[in-house]
């Protein structure tokens, strides 16, 4: 008799089939009454952000300092897995992999277009338009919404699976992180929610950040070589990205996602040391340390800022909608983050992730950034202007001011291109993983099935909405996802201290996680059951 493969999983479970459904659902929905989708998705996220856009803001503030808090606490030396593990991967490999998989693709895109946005559209009221103070707000923002609060999000998630994941032997589930905080009556009813409401979640959001991608490469091409930009060409591009990263997908993520996430940070590390050196250099320097001091001396003020005085909207419009942007994506990069993170202590984790990718984050947006606000600032041109007209467009607007435009151009769109298929392919592992029980080796036909599903939504998104269409529908699942982010929190919190406990120190880390300890003691129970008719016999 043939023993079953433990790591070719099948995808006939509930989890699998029921998000599978919801989410075809939601294409065909989109499919054939576009205005319908957007209407109600739009609705739906503007009622939560102006209801609960405290809570967001409270939410994800509270994520940042639990985060620094295990950081630099007794808890930081634990390691996530075994106390004599070694870290999986080399740290350049790591970050590139956090990078890549994150929303590397989100930078590029907002990289020009937000501080110019900013710069015509001043956060703050009183502050004057497209003028040195507005220039300078307008760089301390976009740090902020693109800082460590977004990498927060990520951290929870990533944390709290790895911990309990590879110290505690629990499967890969967004699910299983709580169980010990979840009511025993309905407890597996409200897992498989969990799991069903991450896929959902996920797929979404991936589909946002590829479709904000196809958008800006179809809007350089046109821009760049006159190419129709229409919706056969995002579909085209839509479709040659789905080739790619299922292909890419294949391979494992110690071969595809790895060597395209080094490719990525390299092709990243030339394009910023070239545009550093070959733009204002002195301005950027000076803009990137400005704009840090700027970022570090209001963190708290930024943090909780609402505008409920004046009833001004660019708080909900901007932070709000980024906070419950990262919430939703949360499911996806955590478990990615996790997946490559095994053997690193919590100190590590979160200086990690939450330091080095948004100060990568804030070099590309004062290097691009910067340069886009210098040239209107100095040399008279309209880059803003342009931004204002097509966000899409931004940074091949900026490139046009350079030497070598079209090879310049060509880099970017293969830059955006690889971001695309490194999300996409990371994307479709996570989400494997996810709707066949935490296997950490989804079978192919699992990955295959949601490489197409993503692809479906994006181009259905794409062409119903557009880039508002994208950004709301990914926001549907922020609100209560933003509650179990919380009580992951409090799940960890109580297994660490469970852990550190005097009484406990010393023990393997297996046997302090109460939920660990339940199910063993079920397994003794049904061990006992099966040896009475033995015993009988």
């Amino acid at each position: 008799m043939l023993k079953k493969n433990p790591n070719h999983v099948s995808y006939n479970n509930i989890v699998f089939k029921v998000s599978a459904i919801v989410i075809t659902l939601f294409t065909l929905w989109g499919a054939f009454s576009p205005d319908t989708l957007a209407k109600y998705a739009s609705a739906v996220f503007s009622f939560t952000s102006k209801s609960f856009g405290w809570f967001y803001l409270l939410s994800v503030a509270g994520f940042v300092f639990f985060c620094l808090f295990l950081a630099f606490s007794k808890y930081g030396n634990i390691k996530l897995g075994k106390d004599d593990e070694k870290a999986e991967f080399s740290l350049f490999t790591w970050i590139s992999m956090l990078f890549s998989a994150g929303f590397g693709v989100g930078i590029v895109f907002w990289g020009v277009a937000e501080p110019l946005t900013h710069f015509v559209t001043p956060p703050l009221a009183g502050v004057e338009p497209q003028t040195a103070e507005a220039a300078r707000l307008a760089m301390r923002y976009s740090f902020f919404n693109w800082g460590i609060h977004q990498w927060s999000v990520f951290a929870i998630v990533g944390l709290a699976l790895a911990y309990f994941q590879f110290r505690h032997k629990r499967k890969g589930l967004i699910s299983e992180t709580i169980s010990e905080v979840l009511p025993k009556k309905g407890r597996s009813r409200i897992k498989l929610f969990i799991s069903i409401l991450a896929i959902i979640a996920t797929v979404t959001g991936v589909a946002t950040s590829i479709g904000m991608g196809v958008l800006q490469i179809s809007g350089g091409m046109n821009y760049v070589f006159q190419v129709p930009n229409n919706a056969w060409l995002q579909i085209g591009i839509v479709g040659i990205i789905l080739v790619l990263y299922l292909i890419s997908s294949t391979t494992g993520i110690n071969k595809g996602i790895k060597l395209l996430s080094l490719l990525n940070m390299s092709l990243v590390a030339v394009l910023m040391i070239f545009f550093l050196f070959r733009g204002p250099t002195i301005f950027i320097m000076e803009s990137f340390v400005v704009g840090l001091g700027d970022y570090l001396q209001h963190f708290v003020e930024m943090s909780f800022f609402l505008t409920p005085y004046s009833g001004e909207t660019w708080v909900n419009d901007w932070t709000v909608f980024y906070w419950a942007w990262v919430i939703a994506w949360s499911p996806f990069v955590g478990s990615f983050v996790a997946r490559v993170s095994r053997g690193r202590t919590i100190r590590e984790f979160v200086l990690g992730v939450m330091i080095v990718p948004p100060v990568i984050g804030f070099a590309w947006m004062a290097i691009f950034g910067g340069t886009g606000l210098y040239l209107d600032l100095y040399t008279g041109t309209a880059i803003s202007q342009a931004v204002s007209q097509d966000v899409t467009t931004a940074i091949f607007v900026l490139l046009q001011e350079f030497p070598l435009y079209i090879l310049l151009s060509v880099i970017m769109i293969v830059l955006i291109v690889i971001f695309l298929v490194t999300s996409a392919d990371s994307a479709v592992f996570v989400l494997g993983m996810m709707s066949s029980d935490g296997n950490l080796n989804p079978s192919t036909s699992v990955k295959v099935i949601w490489g197409v599903l993503i692809a479906s939504i994006t181009a259905v998104l794409i062409v119903s909405s557009g880039l508002k269409g994208l950004q709301t529908a990914s926001l549907v699942s922020a609100l209560p996802f933003t509650f179990i982010l919380i009580l992951m929190s409090i799940a960890l919190y109580k297994s660490l201290s469970n852990e550190k406990s005097p009484e406990k120190m010393g023990q393997n880390p297996e046997h302090t996680n109460p939920v660990y300890a339940e199910k063993n003691e079920e397994v003794k129970q049904q061990q006992e059951k099966e040896k009475v008719p033995q015993e009988t016999r």
